[in-house]
């Protein structure tokens, strides 16, 4: 039986007293405030209908939230404890759905926590509760496109998928009252004393010049038994759990060498950093692809969860070829989590940026058909870009971004970056993305694009499908692909000017002034 994350039980009777109770903020009309959910009928159903305020709704619909996630959980437990009747990839599809609804369970308790006693959140911390309720959406469509694409005995499906539907839902609409209640008149204020590891005056510098990195522990990896440890999962093991940055990283130096191991960095593996000797030196492998019987999201030579993760000087290779589709070299889900001089290497589904605030710097990320998607919150800057040859009969789309909900803070950010082709394309057709979902978010500025671009620049998914509710954009870009005069003409295309495209900016996009100094990575926040 897994352990459900229950919340504070006063946590929870106050919540309950300020919604009926609460004298100091001013009523909302519950119709007023539905309306401007994506499930105005569905909220309507749920908010108590008592003149209550804004931010009253929005303490009661994370608590609903949460309620409605112990629910699943104990139906998920309930389902897994008979998994002698299960197939393979039934069981790993409920698996999957418990791990992203018991990181949704900490996201809300951290959430409702803040927000219990108090109509003010400071600037930064309301940030970081919005990235934690797009995420929560972001893990239940996650959940539930896994069970689609399997199929499900009937009882099981028809117990657990209603409660699952309702979930993503109450989800959405606590994301859309949050921001409507907070984020979009949130206090002005500095970020949180200890929420993040602050930069230290000595210690490990990446580059030269570069901000010195506070370190708590140093371990090494070398495959010829010189170092500490002979795998890298055998030093991420000994890696303290739970910790919340303030005393430094945990440094993994990692030889060169191949190493042929399936990383899984889980959520209490926190502010890990691994040093590799450098692109194509310290490569770690695998092959796993959904021809062989897994889910796209458990394809990952290395899977990342845990907060504060850093990775530099490595390659992350997935050696499934293209005949293999889905193979992710990386899934990263992990908040605050930074690249610096790696490489991703395969073909379909290459990098998948899952969710929360991500960052990578001077990477190379070679593949097919959408290989970086997704739905983070992600800024890719300064690095290189490589469509390979896929398949015959198959095209290119460098980007799939995932967004499901008009509220959620996520979107791909191409930031001067380099798009050659990896090896002779031919006739292969190359687009800069195509819409995977309803609110898909992607734009390119300040990079280069080589002729491998086709003039359209994007692709459809299916029909006409999101081409009018996504936001694709290109600002102030340079190369024989960059001529727009050929463009699509969707109601979600945009040639944007500065004004816009400072918004996707390390700086507005993923808060990278408050986290991204203690990494120790360059980086610069605007245009």
């Amino acid at each position: 039986m897994p352990t459900l994350h229950s919340p504070n039980l006063f946590l929870c009777f106050l919540v309950i007293m300020l919604v009926f109770f609460s004298p100091t903020t001013s009523a909302a009309s519950i119709d007023t405030i539905c309306d401007d959910t994506p499930f105005p009928i569905f909220c309507k159903t749920l908010l108590p209908n008592n003149n209550a305020s804004i931010n009253d709704l929005s303490r009661f619909s994370v608590q609903q939230s949460i309620s409605m996630t112990q629910n699943v959980l104990s139906l998920l437990s309930s389902y897994l404890g008979q998994r002698s009747t299960l197939s393979n990839n039934v069981i790993q599809a409920l698996e999957d759905c418990q791990n992203l609804c018991n990181l949704n369970m900490d996201f809300l308790s951290e959430t409702l926590q803040a927000i219990s006693s108090t109509d003010t959140i400071e600037k930064f911390k309301g940030k970081d509760l919005l990235t934690f309720l797009s995420a929560i959406v972001t893990d239940m469509q996650t959940c539930l496109g896994g069970l689609e694409d399997i199929t499900l005995p009937s009882s099981l499906e028809g117990a657990l998928v209603p409660p699952l539907s309702n979930g993503s839902m109450m989800y959405s609409v606590a994301l859309a009252i949050f921001k409507n209640g907070w984020v979009e008149n949130v206090a002005e204020g500095r970020i949180l004393a200890g929420r993040k590891p602050p930069p230290s005056t000595g210690g490990l510098k990446l580059y030269p010049g570069g901000n010195s990195v506070k370190v708590s522990q140093t371990v090494s990896v070398d495959p010829n038994g010189s170092g500490n440890f002979t795998t890298i999962n055998d030093a991420i093991a000994v890696a303290p759990n739970n910790t919340d940055g303030t005393k430094g990283y945990f440094v993994i130096r990692i030889a060169a060498g191949v190493y042929e191991e399936y990383i899984n960095i889980t959520k209490t593996k926190r502010y890990l950093m691994m040093i590799g000797d450098g692109i194509n030196q310290t490569v770690v492998t695998g092959n796993r692809s959904v021809t062989e019987g897994w889910s796209t999201f458990n394809t990952g030579t290395m899977i990342v969860v845990g907060q504060g993760f850093v990775a530099v000087n490595m390659t992350f290779r997935n050696t499934a070829e293209a005949i293999n589709h889905q193979a992710v070299a990386v899934r990263s889900g992990a908040d605050l989590s930074t690249f610096y001089r790696c490489s991703f290497e395969a073909y379909q589904d290459t990098l998948y940026t899952h969710s929360l605030r991500q960052f990578y710097r001077e990477c190379d990320i070679y593949g097919t058909i959408d290989f970086i998607f997704g739905n983070a919150a992600v800024v890719l800057q300064n690095c290189n870009i490589y469509p390979r040859l896929p398949m015959e009969g198959q095209f290119n789309a460098i980007t799939a971004q995932g967004r499901t909900d008009i509220n959620q803070n996520t979107g791909t950010s191409i930031q001067n970056c380099t798009i050659t082709q990896a090896e002779n394309l031919g006739s292969t057709k190359t687009y800069l993305g195509r819409p995977w979902k309803l609110y898909s978010r992607a734009l390119y500025m300040q990079s280069y694009m080589d002729s491998l671009i086709e003039p359209a620049g994007w692709s459809i998914w299916s029909g006409d499908f999101a081409l009018n509710t996504s936001y694709y954009a290109e600002y102030n870009n340079r190369g024989p692909g960059t001529d727009t005069s050929n463009r699509v003409t969707w109601e979600g295309f945009h040639l944007i000017n500065a004004t816009d495209a400072v918004n996707f900016t390390v700086t507005n996009f993923i808060s990278g002034d408050s986290w991204l100094p203690a990494t120790g990575v360059p980086y610069y926040g605007g245009l």
